[in-house]
């Protein structure tokens, strides 16, 4: 038997390895080699002339400008983070909300699955930024973006309270577009879920609610911690991103590429952090077989 099992382990690693070999060459091919090339440049003056290029070392002085010179850089990346940091509570439990409920047998409950992941397939895909490059007017534009009040409106309102009102329902248009892949995942790992356990809690007289924080909640916090993960790096890392944005504009229009290459290491240092401190927290609240306590044999 355990010569068998083990035939049997090894045709599943290799099984594996053949599925991801594909990501480790790419890898390896095309993304290792420009990752150290502009850890490289960071360090230095990285300058093309016609087709001839040349590199001064100048240490930590990339690093040290976008701190003390740049207020440009420091102030986008204040934004950045601030919005990531709002957005990303608000994404989550609204997939959580909306997965739990798509989880429930009712009429219709594969459409509106459906309805739930289109903005995903259009906002964030190559579909909507065809449909931004056309004709489409303004409108369809806006949203895109966020929604933003009709003319008369605002000027009953007011601007202050107007700015207020469409700075809360940009919010919601960004969490709506960026909450289709978090509901598939919540909804995969809510799937999997033993119905027993529900079964029991409500023979012994639990409410939906003591269910969700008792039983929902730590089976699906596995999910939960790569949702986050998720939603942080999407965010962060998102085209539309005004840091991305900053990074594109040193190294292409400015060719300043030196600069580029060192303020995209901050920025992709911080999120290595943030990210780490995200597992460092729910570290203790992570759900698994292991963390359960063994029980006792009973001696008969």
């Amino acid at each position: 038997m355990r010569t068998r099992a083990t035939k049997t382990q090894r045709r599943k690693a290799l099984e594996g390895f053949m599925f991801v070999s594909p990501f480790v060459v790419g890898t390896l091919a095309f993304f290792l080699y420009p990752v150290i090339f502009s850890l490289y440049i960071s360090f230095g003056e990285y300058t093309i002339v016609k087709e001839a290029s040349t590199f001064e070392f100048l240490g930590w002085a990339n690093y040290l400008n976008a701190f003390v010179e740049d207020t440009t850089f420091t102030t986008i990346f204040k934004t950045v983070v601030t919005d990531s940091l709002i957005n990303t509570p608000l994404i989550v439990v609204f997939s959580l909300i909306i997965a739990i409920f798509l989880n429930k047998n009712f009429p219709g409950r594969g459409f509106f699955r459906t309805v739930y992941f289109l903005p995903f397939l259009l906002g964030t895909g190559y579909v909507m930024s065809i449909l931004l490059g056309m004709d489409v007017g303004e409108e369809a534009m806006n949203m895109a973006r966020g929604i933003l009040l009709p003319e008369g409106v605002r000027e009953y309102l007011g601007t202050t309270f107007t700015a207020m009102v469409e700075t809360f329902l940009g919010r919601i248009t960004y969490v709506f577009w960026r909450s289709g892949v978090p509901i598939i995942l919540f909804l995969s790992g809510l799937q999997n879920i033993n119905v027993s356990l529900y079964e029991s809690a409500k023979v012994d007289g639990a409410t939906e609610w003591e269910m969700l924080w008792k039983i929902t909640l730590p089976m699906v916090s596995p999910i939960m911690l790569l949702v986050i993960v998720y939603v942080v790096i999407d965010s962060f890392s998102d085209t539309g991103n005004a840091m991305v944005t900053y990074f594109f504009e040193q190294a292409f229009r400015k060719q300043d590429f030196s600069y580029s290459a060192a303020i995209s290491w901050i920025y992709f240092a911080f999120i290595l952090l943030f990210v780490g401190l995200i597992f460092a927290v729910m570290k203790g609240f992570i759900h698994s077989e292991q963390s359960e306590p063994r029980r006792k044999k009973v001696r008969t």
